[in-house]
């Protein structure tokens, strides 16, 4: 299981991603597709038409590296939108998806901020 820092944020990839596609070719949809750095050390999550692999794709300090998870007999329960865009999601919520719960249906506890007093 992958472990996020706080300053991590994750992206989703809506749409359909050709898994034939490795660290390169998900680098380039990163840039020219997302306008987003591939090397931010943010993750970029990927699916298939079939929703059951699952790509992530970062930037760990001197290299690419590149996850993925394929399901055997389920489906990932992946964002439905009408565009091939890019969706932020918490890092717990890829939790969520990673074991097969639908992020948007889920709801944990709000994060609290609090302030200093001066």
């Amino acid at each position: 299981m992958l472990t996020l820092s706080s300053g991590i944020r994750v992206y989703l990839a809506i749409g359909n991603t050709d898994m034939r596609k490795a660290i390169n070719g998900l680098s380039i949809l990163v840039e020219s597709r997302f306008s987003l750095d591939p090397f931010s050390g943010h993750l970029f999550v990927f699916t298939n038409r079939r929703k059951n692999i699952l790509k992530i794709l970062y930037w760990d300090r001197n290299g690419f590296c590149l996850w993925q998870k394929r399901l055997e007999k389920h489906r990932f329960r992946w964002p439905q939108v009408s565009s091939d865009t890019v969706v932020e999601i918490e890092g717990r919520e890829l939790s969520w998806l990673l074991e097969g719960l639908d992020p948007r249906s889920v709801r944990g506890h709000d994060r609290l901020q609090f302030s200093a007093l001066v």
